[in-house]
């Protein structure tokens, strides 16, 4: 075992003494995920019926998609401002209050302008929450687990995309207005949110970050017992101690690097074209595949979800194993082939959808594997106590505008370019994310946030 400068067992090998306590705090938290999982995919269920019901545009219908994320945007980008200011946990209530008032007022909106306001204000919930959960978890998580234990957000993500997807399905008959039931559903896991919050402490670290050392050593006791909790305690303040926690930090010398990889790692994994599947799948199965119906298009949908799940799950039993940097370019050398050999499917007069279809598979799994999950842990970890939220929300508010831009232009780049030529730059753009990790992602794997800190020189 090795032994730390003040004594005692490293904090690198502390383990929690109550793991359930830690579990459940990482699940509250993960609520979250499921709800940003759900509202961001039953948008591909509901553009089928708003898009018939009001008889939209390709641009219109981009809107609509397109209104959820603006709002995370947005959201994203005061994250850091809020959760630092008033800590992990409240900024948390507040988004489990958003995803509330978006729920009802989207559900029953009666004009594209309506349905886009209660979107952007969900999308407000989604960006606060993305980038406050993950850094909440890692914050409590002990360090030779908190690659799954933040992962479980990117879990809770996928079973709420798959749980969209089979609402969107089973909601289908109900006809026209069944868009409104798929939306209306996510008011049962708000409530139970903002339920669940009311039972967890505020993080720790940020505790001990704004001076509150005696609230954060109780969090900590309950999580690794009273004396490694004086440890953490040290470690943390030691960290503090030699930041000054303002923006001009962030952008600061020793920060560069890691705010350079955050920020690429953020772009890579959205540009490379995932929510093309996850927001436009419907549309893109029932309206370019010959004899696809619209329940042919919401079971696909169900499928490839169900396949985002288990790779998900497989990532969860491999973090903490592989290591962070393995896994990203295992992940994205196999999307890189996976779009390959749709654009080269698709291109083939004849061929079986199915073959098709598990392409498509291929590079969703891929995606869950690796940059689905890891994008989200190397965000919440590289960055110093005190600028992590700011510095996460400027990483976090980069992501969805990639987001946003990539779901934006989808329908116009396949009008354009058709999909084989949209999906080519969507591998190609693959490969260089592969290159870029292997050049510039170190490993975290098993170390503390205090010595992945001192590793950057911050």
């Amino acid at each position: 075992m090795q032994v730390s400068a003040i004594g005692g067992p490293s904090q690198g090998e502390a383990e929690a003494k109550s793991p359930l306590y830690v579990l459940f705090l990482a699940v509250v938290a993960a609520i979250s995920g499921f709800l940003f999982g759900f509202d961001t995919a039953v948008i591909n269920g509901v553009l089928l019926f708003l898009r018939r019901q009001l008889s939209l545009s390709n641009i219109e219908t981009e809107v609509a998609a397109s209104a959820l994320l603006l709002g995370c945007l947005l959201g994203a980008a005061g994250a850091s401002l809020i959760s630092d200011r008033v800590g992990r946990r409240k900024s948390l209530l507040l988004a489990a209050i958003l995803f509330a008032i978006s729920t009802v007022g989207a559900a029953l909106a009666n004009s594209v302008l309506m349905f886009s306001i209660g979107r952007l204000v969900g999308g407000l919930a989604i960006g606060l929450a993305s980038v406050t959960t993950p850094v909440y978890i890692a914050e409590v998580s002990p360090a030779r687990s908190r690659g799954r234990l933040v992962s479980m957000n990117q879990l809770a993500i996928v079973v709420g995309i798959l749980a969209a997807y089979v609402v969107g399905w089973s909601l289908a008959s109900l006809g026209d207005n069944s868009w409104r039931w798929m939306l209306g559903a996510a008011a049962i896991p708000s409530l139970a949110f903002f339920l669940g919050l009311l039972a967890i402490p505020e993080s720790p670290r940020w505790l001990i970050s704004n001076g509150k050392q005696e609230k954060g050593r109780l969090v900590l006791s309950r999580i690794y017992g009273a004396e490694q909790a004086d440890l953490q305690v040290r470690a943390v303040e030691e960290a503090a101690a030699c930041e000054q926690g303002t923006w001009s930090e962030v952008f600061s010398r020793p920060m560069r690097r890691p705010l350079m990889v955050g920020l690429a790692i953020a772009v890579l994994c959205q540009i490379t074209g995932i929510n093309t599947v996850l927001y436009y799948g419907s549309i893109l199965i029932s309206e370019h595949f010959k004899g696809a119906s619209l329940s042919t298009a919401l079971m696909a949908n169900v499928i490839i979800g169900s396949c985002n799940f288990v790779c998900t799950l497989i990532a969860l039993r491999c973090l903490d194993r592989w290591g962070r940097r393995t896994m990203l370019l295992t992940g994205t050398a196999g999307m890189a082939v996976s779009l390959a050999l749709f654009v080269m499917a698709y291109r083939i007069p004849g061929i079986s959808p199915l073959l098709i279809l598990t392409c498509i598979m291929s590079y969703t799994g891929f995606y869950a594997f690796a940059m689905g999950p890891i994008s989200w842990i190397v965000i919440s970890e590289i960055f110093p106590n005190k600028i992590r939220g700011r510095a996460a929300s400027i990483a976090t508010s980069t992501l969805w505008t990639s987001t946003l831009v990539v779901t934006f232009t989808f329908l116009s780049l396949v009008h354009a370019l058709g999909i084989s030529g949209t999906f080519a730059i969507y591998a190609v753009l693959c490969v260089v994310s592969f290159v870029f990790i292997w050049k510039m992602v170190p490993e975290t794997r098993g170390k503390t946030l205090e010595q992945i800190q001192r590793e950057w020189g911050a």
